[in-house]
């Protein structure tokens, strides 16, 4: 894999939509990975500011300096200039609808504070699919913290509900249905806005459901409007690719 996709690029920085299955970072028993790629594509080579799974598809900020690296670094780091927002589909339906999951996880042999922000935007008896914001930055966080409150994320090898995993693996279940949708960058001069629409394989598990009310969630109903145009976006990229 030599292809990336590039969704913004300026002197300072790259934003790149990460495909599922490749590793961000090199090491052992890696065959390929993001880190990798980059140096073999740019001249000097572009340094990682943070990081996805593996499994997980989406947005990256990869700094082209060791100035703008230090730099994005301590935004990261601070939260306040830089939000970082995904979609997932789980298993049943999160209740209440909207809040944080505050559960604390052990990060190697300590244990942590730990705070993940989510909203249902739409969902049936069986799936719901969540907008995610994370408050703290923990090893999996999103993925443990679903896991912990009963709605593992789909395809999800190493928290999830591996029964479940293998019946939809049957009906095409391929990837972890977690994908960073969103970047939002406000510092000084740049001022970004990226979002990424869902990989293909999401859209079997989009079919049949149901938008959220925005009264279940306490806000105005863009956000219906929001997860109904994801969905159908979703789907239209799936329907597109089987023609």
């Amino acid at each position: 894999m030599r292809n990336l996709e590039i969704l913004f690029e300026n002197k300072d920085c790259l934003v790149i939509n990460k495909p599922a299955g490749l590793a961000t970072q090199g090491g052992e028993r890696v065959a390929s990975s993001l880190d990798t790629i980059l140096a073999e594509l740019r001249a000097p080579r572009p340094l990682l500011v943070h990081r996805l799974d593996k499994d997980t598809s989406g947005l990256i900020l990869v700094a082209k300096t060791r100035a703008s690296a230090a730099h994005f670094s301590a935004l990261l780091a601070g939260k306040r200039s830089v939000s970082k927002q995904y979609l997932a589909v789980c298993a049943g339906s999160p209740r209440p609808g909207s809040g944080s999951i505050t559960l604390e996880l052990e990060v190697r042999g300590v244990v942590k504070q730990a705070e993940t922000r989510y909203k249902q935007l739409a969902g049936n008896q069986d799936f719901s699919l969540l907008e995610l914001e994370l408050g703290t930055g923990r090893m999996h966080q999103i993925r443990r913290h679903l896991a912990q409150t009963g709605n593992p994320i789909l395809g999800d090898d190493k928290y999830g509900d591996f029964a479940l995993n293998k019946t939809l693996r049957k009906t095409g279940l391929k990837w972890l249905l977690l994908h960073a949708s969103r970047l939002i960058v406000n510092d000084g001069d740049l001022a970004l806005d990226i979002s990424a629409p869902l990989p293909d394989y999401f859209a079997p598990f989009l079919q049949g459901l149901t938008c959220t009310p925005a009264e279940n969630y306490g806000e105005v109903a863009e956000t219906v409007n929001y997860a109904e145009k994801t969905i159908a976006r979703g789907l239209c990229r799936y329907y597109a690719g089987l023609q």
